[in-house]
């Protein structure tokens, strides 16, 4: 794939067993699907994955084995976030990145940074950076936005910045980065509902949750819409409308987990604070997921 990471992409959810260890045969699932389902690229260590309550330890063990299974048959990003400076490029120096072909940065949260701040961390990230970057804004999670001028103004900066992960969900600001970034920059939505109207004003692609259980759905869509055929791609998108809303009606990864317990992928067990997903929720997604089985 190229480096500004068209298509599909899917933030992979770390599986747990019910004595919460992490459930590698389960993840080993998810992986085969997202192969045989034709996605672009996997996203380890992300918001989905439960990163916050994963061990460093944890961590380097879940990229060694995503990295291990893929085997050079989908490219895989890894998550790389925090909000000082400093101990993230200390991370950066001491990571492997054999087999990494990007690295997806959360802006900092808690301390808020000013657009100033945000431009200087991330700065100093792609010049330390070996692989390609794609800048991560999600501000219902971290308490800052990064506003559009800030994002073009890094794509400008440096061409190791290729992308952005927009979750905002402000779809003016996702459409003036796209109008002003440059050429080797792609908008990304981070949003599933989002990814259909962000490419058809010109992004390129959408970094998944439902993609977790559901790959081959996901993808077909946006290959659909990449290339045009926006008839088919808004057919498919509508059918999976109805999952994507209770994916998130009572908190993420929690909905998918509970999508992929019901398919018989993985156990619907989350790491606290997060916990399963309401029986009402749960009930709502496998009345959804059958009826999808039956259009």
């Amino acid at each position: 794939m190229s480096s500004d990471f068209p298509g599909a992409g899917v933030a992979l959810i770390t599986p747990f067993q019910q004595n919460f260890e992490i459930d590698y045969p389960a993840l080993a699932r998810v992986i085969e699907s997202q192969i045989a389902g034709d996605m672009d690229y996997l996203v380890a260590l992300g918001t989905t994955g439960e990163t916050p309550t994963l061990a460093e330890s944890e961590k380097k063990e879940l990229v060694s084995f995503i990295r291990e299974t893929a085997a050079d048959r989908i490219p895989v990003v890894v998550g790389m976030g925090g909000n000082d400076t400093r101990s993230i490029l200390t991370k950066m120096e001491e990571f492997d990145y054999e087999g990494i072909c990007g690295l997806l940065v959360v802006t900092p949260y808690y301390n808020k940074p000013s657009q100033e701040g945000l431009f200087r961390h991330y700065a100093e990230v792609a010049r330390h950076s070996p692989v390609p970057v794609i800048l991560y804004n999600v501000p219902s999670r971290t308490g800052v936005n990064m506003e559009a001028d800030t994002v073009i103004r890094l794509a400008n900066f440096s061409d190791k910045i290729v992308a952005v992960k927009e979750a905002s969900g402000i779809f003016p600001q996702i459409s003036r980065i796209i109008k002003n970034a440059p050429p080797h920059f792609s908008v990304i939505s981070g949003d599933d509902s989002l990814a259909l109207p962000t490419i058809a004003v010109g992004g390129r692609g959408v970094i998944s949750v439902v993609a977790n259980a559901l790959p081959a759905e996901l993808s077909s869509m946006i290959r659909l819409a990449l290339a045009g055929n926006y008839e088919e791609a808004r057919r498919r998108h509508l059918k999976l409308e109805e999952i994507l809303r209770l994916l998130f009606l009572d908190g993420s990864p929690g909905g998918v987990k509970a999508l992929l317990e019901i398919m018989g992928v993985s156990s619907n067990v989350l790491r606290l604070p997060l916990v399963p997903v309401n029986e009402t929720v749960k009930n709502l997604l496998t009345k959804a997921f059958q009826s999808l089985q039956n259009e």
